[in-house]
């Protein structure tokens, strides 16, 4: 039996049905939304996967080409590994429902999200992370959901649910979020503004959480239609005994640790710590005589010893307001900066906050270089990339290099988002833009980090960068009613916390914001301090950094390629470009620029060597310059004929110079005065309406006292002349 639930969103109809579809996995979907249509299942293992000790759940975000109508432009022609837009849409549905599942739930999970058919005009990312949720829900995996998720745009000052992508990628569009949560509460917080104040970005949120409601109230109904029961999920719980064995063993040695301020010392006393707990508490008896036996107990005791840890850190912040390294609730760690600590490049710039330190180099290129984006619903160039590294050895570790993980991928779109909004337009700035933000050490927001890094190096690239970014990164503590809001929180604040809230602009607004939370979702007062303490955060950062670079700089490197801009009428590109390309293929043989036309005449023409450049330009304006009346050129005679001769004063525009215009006194040969191939001095005298040139050259000769001219035979006159009367 096929059953469905509907409500209205954002001016269409969205429906989700169930029964018709992969009626084997635990739980299926298929989400309507306007013309789009995904199929989402969700399937869980019978047993819990053994030897781990984290929840493995896995999203797939499954693009198919066919769902827009198109075959995929790779060799293969079908799909491959998914896009970088793929990756993004996977973890925006992963990011607010792995919080609502029991802790201790080792199942291997998997939810898979099948695009069949896309609408431009109808949110896909939206319709599959509303089906994630409803496949959860109604299926038997454990999960305390529902979720719903909305997107907001605000489009010349009104806010819009769910706007199209044509609406997003407009002048008139200031704000696009993401927004995910429970009835209750916010789980997820994802978007892009243009410098937009935090109350606007608290409203977009609070209008996006009355969307979700709606959505919740719908996947209710469908699971009272036709939900599973869940099945019984008990997690384990250590005996009371051996959690007090472990409390007495390690807690003054945890209390140490977590007081030291050195990440990697911290690191090395808690690990000792552990390794003595466990010692202490497994006898070697055991591990002889119930080898078995003595694996788990040590696993309990690893576990119970991280379960104080959570509990020791958290409770020292609620109770004394002092954090891991001794700072208080809003206080930044140390920042140092540098500008241009990259000879070769054409921007770098070093970022460091305490232990997080990230190095940005940015390199201009042409539209030569610029990405081909494919997708479903995208078939483009794209001229700004921020890229984001990830190394192990930012954490000091060991570890496989290569490829980018989906953290990595996430992190830098982030970056890119909060850099994009305040990039110049391309016809003030014609260079495509990569920036490489490596994360050399990693102790908390390194994605921060990469922004603030990257504003600078872009100030150091000479970019016109009209306002430096700055992020940072908030946590939060929550106990019942006890709730301590962290600025710039560490790595184990944000393993340790309940919520990672990033937040990026300039002085005067937002630009870039992200949050995930691993409770079940935070209210709007916590949002609201969240962001005023952002806010002076960034404040103090932005001051920082201004230490090291405060604008951006006159000169360009001398690495750089130099790109001027110049227009020419849109009839006269064929003729820049020439038959088969000839002549624009010409000029770059001659000059060794790089030149790029485009469709609105405008021409850009790169190169390292000024005089190159010049010369082009110098060369593409011959073509396209206009004959003008009265103006004196030196022209080539390019044929002769009874009447006269042609000549070229510009290239590919000729004029007639007639017999009697040729000298004063009457010319029975044009040969006798001249021959193809000769440079002559002409003046244009007429250019009529269908654009014909008459020249003279006889208005240029000196006159005889009787009223000729000297015969000068098939010589040019002699001698400098001005070009214009």
């Amino acid at each position: 039996m096929v059953y469905h639930v509907s409500c209205e969103m954002g001016g269409k109809t969205l429906s989700i049905e169930t029964g018709k579809l992969a009626k084997q996995a635990n739980g299926s979907v298929l989400v309507h939304y306007g013309d789009t249509r995904v199929l989402v299942t969700a399937c869980s293992a019978q047993e819990p996967r053994a030897g781990i000790d984290f929840f493995p759940l896995t999203v797939e975000f499954s693009e198919k080409f066919y769902a827009s109508g198109k075959i995929p432009g790779s060799f293969h022609k079908r799909e491959g590994r998914p896009t970088q837009e793929a990756t993004l849409s996977a973890r925006m549905i992963d990011r607010p429902i792995r919080p609502l599942f029991p802790e201790g739930y080792y199942y291997d999970t998997q939810v898979v999200a099948t695009i069949l058919s896309v609408d431009p005009e109808a949110d896909v990312d939206v319709a599959a992370a509303i089906g994630a949720s409803a496949a959860l829900h109604i299926s038997d995996i454990p999960f305390n959901g529902p979720t719903g998720a909305c997107r907001i745009g605000r489009i010349n000052g009104q806010y819009v649910v769910n706007p199209t992508w044509k609406q997003i990628d407009t002048e008139e569009t200031d704000m696009e979020i993401l927004i995910a949560g429970t009835e209750k509460a916010i789980m997820m917080v994802e978007g892009g503004a243009r410098e937009i104040p935090e109350p606007e970005i608290l409203e977009a949120i609070l209008r996006g959480h009355d969307e979700i409601k709606k959505i919740v109230k719908i996947v209710n109904e469908l699971k009272k239609l036709c939900g599973k029961t869940k099945k019984s999920f008990t997690p384990a719980v250590l005996e009371a005994s051996l959690k007090t064995k472990i409390e007495k063993q390690s807690q003054k040695s945890i209390q140490t640790a977590l007081k030291t301020k050195d990440k990697q010392i911290r690191s090395d006393l808690m690990n000792a710590a552990k390794k003595a707990t466990v010692e202490a508490l497994t006898p070697s008896s055991l591990k002889e005589a119930q080898p078995d036996q003595a694996k788990k107990l040590e696993a309990d005791v690893k576990a119970g010893f991280e379960l104080l840890q959570y509990h020791l850190m958290r409770e020292m912040i609620l109770t004394e307001k002092i954090r891991i390294d001794g700072r208080n609730t809003t206080t930044v760690r140390p920042i140092s900066v540098e500008a241009g600590l990259l000879p070769r490049t054409h921007g770098s710039a070093l970022f460091t906050r305490g232990e997080t330190q990230v190095l940005a180099a940015v390199t201009l290129g042409t539209s030569d270089d610029e990405q081909i984006v494919d997708t479903m619903f995208q078939n483009s160039m794209r001229k700004f990339m921020l890229h984001y590294n990830f190394p192990p050895f930012s954490v000091g570790e060991t570890g496989r290099m290569g490829g980018q993980s989906r953290r990595e991928i996430g992190h830098g779109a982030l970056a890119e988002r909060s850099i994009r909004a305040m990039m110049p337009s391309y016809d003030k700035f014609p260079y495509t833009v990569r920036i490489v933000c490596e994360t050399l050490e990693s102790n908390g927001s390194s994605s921060m980090g990469s922004v603030c890094s990257a504003s600078m190096a872009l100030m150091d690239a000479g970019a016109p960068f009209s306002k430096p970014v700055a992020g940072i990164a908030m946590g939060l503590i929550k106990e019942n009613d006890r709730i301590a809001i962290l600025s710039d929180i560490l790595g184990d604040e944000d393993h340790l916390g309940d919520m990672d809230f990033k937040v990026a602009g300039t002085r005067d607004g937002i630009t870039g914001i992200q949050m995930d939370i691993k409770i079940e979702g935070v209210d709007e007062q916590i949002m609201r301090t969240a962001l005023h303490q952002a806010h002076e955060g960034r404040l103090h950062i932005l001051d920082e950094m201004a230490k090291g670079i405060e604008s951006p700089r006159t000169d360009m490197s001398k690495f750089a390629p130099r790109i001027t801009t110049i227009s020419v009428p849109v009839d006269k590109i064929r003729e820049v470009i020439g038959s088969g390309g000839k002549v624009i293929k010409d000029i770059i043989a001659q000059t060794g620029c790089k030149i790029d036309i485009n469709d609105d005449g405008k021409i850009n023409i790169a190169s390292n060597d000024g005089i190159a450049a010049q010369k082009a330009i110098d060369m593409i304006r011959s073509i396209v310059a206009e004959v003008e009346v009265g103006k004196i050129y030196k022209g080539v005679v390019k044929k002769i004929v009874d009447f006269g001769a042609f000549v070229g004063v510009l290239p590919n525009q000729d004029g007639l110079l007639h017999i009697s215009e040729i000298a004063h006194e009457r010319v029975n040969h044009v040969l006798d005065y001249m021959k193809e191939g000769d440079e002559i001095e002409v003046k244009v005298i007429e250019v009529d309406k269908a654009g014909k040139i008459r020249l003279s050259r006889k208005v240029l000769l000196p006159a005889n006292r009787a009223g000729g001219s000297v015969p000068t035979g098939n010589k040019p006159p002699s001698g400098p002349r001005s070009t214009h009367d």
